[in-house]
């Protein structure tokens, strides 16, 4: 007989005043200081079952399962290292994209001369970014796989020239030679849309060098994730994954504290099931690790917009990163780091 598996997805975000009133009564509790008044418990075995509780009326399901009870403590996760580095007494961190590639979906060639890229870098900084996020390898649906050695080749001078000005780098990247020179020359944090199965030495790489990583759910590779996209139930079979991953690289020596997961919208996912996981994300707070999302310009917002240029979708960027934010997502991957903060803030102040 196969093992039930239980997941917890809170919902029912309120504002600071009445969350802390309820929590108080018992009535409300916290995800990343995000006060929540519902939480949907799923259960999966030969069939999906799902039933929404009141928090009140929840918390007598905890003292009857030891697996409710331990993925319920995954809620209230809390990781230092992250916060440190992040949010630094932020509710919200802006990872700018830049992307030094002659074929991304949105901005491809913009980037390409040294000084331009610094300078677009520069600009998202004063704009609000916590850190820039550069790659020279397109990722886009369909994309040809870049040499490390090409890739190394585009990305290595804007790096050394942002880290001479103290710049927060992460590095977009699937390949353990491309990390290496990258956390040598200043990288701060590895984002990897692999989650390190790309490259069989990045575990070692990110081990040795004890650096932050996101991991990233992508059926098969970029060429040819649009035609893995199979599943049973998206959102319960990105769960599972990550669940696995995140296990096994735990396992392997990667330390939880340096763990983001991501995942992954518009990688191997059509349009439903992009809005299924939007819809559903706060579940992934159950895994117990910072939650990274990316929506930035992607084509589901074409989709439901009929926006052909993705330099028009920025009312659909801000739309899906505020309802990520009012689920307790945090971590916010965008090109247009403007806008995009600006919306952050008010929202956050809204709700504090």
């Amino acid at each position: 007989m196969s093992k039930t598996k239980y997941y917890l997805r809170p919902f029912g975000i309120l504002n600071k005043k009445d969350g802390s009133l309820l929590k108080k009564k018992n009535q409300a509790f916290t995800v990343n200081s995000f006060y929540f008044s519902h939480i949907e418990l799923i259960s999966r075995n030969k069939s999906i079952k799902k039933k929404t509780y009141q928090f009140s009326d929840f918390k007598k399901i905890l003292e009857k399962k030891k697996e409710i009870k331990d993925l319920f403590s995954n809620l209230g996760y809390k990781n230092n290292r992250i916060e440190k580095i992040l949010f630094k007494n932020k509710r919200f961190s802006i990872f700018g994209i830049l992307n030094i590639t002659p074929d991304s979906f949105s901005d491809g060639g913009e980037n390409l001369d040294l000084n331009k890229a610094v300078n677009n870098a520069q600009k998202m900084l004063e704009n609000g970014a916590s850190y820039i996020d550069i790659g020279g390898e397109s990722t886009r649906p369909g994309a040809d796989e870049v040499s490390p050695q090409e890739e190394i080749k585009r990305i290595l001078p804007v790096i050394q020239k942002l880290d001479s000005k103290s710049v927060n780098i992460s590095l977009d990247t699937r390949n353990s030679s491309t990390m290496k020179f990258g956390i040598l020359s200043g990288v701060k944090i590895i984002n990897d849309v692999s989650g390190l199965n790309h490259d069989k030495k990045s575990v070692d790489v990110v081990c040795k060098h004890n650096i932050p990583v996101i991991i990233m759910h992508m059926p098969g590779n970029p060429k040819n994730m649009m035609k893995k996209n199979k599943y049973f139930d998206v959102v319960l079979d990105v769960y599972d994954y990550l669940k696995a991953k995140t296990d096994s690289l735990i396992s392997s020596g990667v330390k939880r504290e340096n763990i983001i997961i991501d995942p992954g919208i518009g990688f191997g996912k059509d349009y439903l099931q992009n809005l299924d996981l939007l819809r559903n994300m706060s579940i992934f707070h159950s895994l117990g690790f910072p939650i990274m999302l990316g929506v930035s310009r992607k084509r589901f917002i074409d989709s439901i917009s009929k926006e052909s240029n993705p330099k028009n979708r920025i009312g659909g960027t801000i739309s899906a990163t505020l309802f990520g934010m009012s689920n307790g997502i945090r971590i916010h991957r965008v090109h247009d780091v403007r806008d995009v903060n600006q919306a952050l803030m008010i929202f956050d102040k809204m709700m504090n």
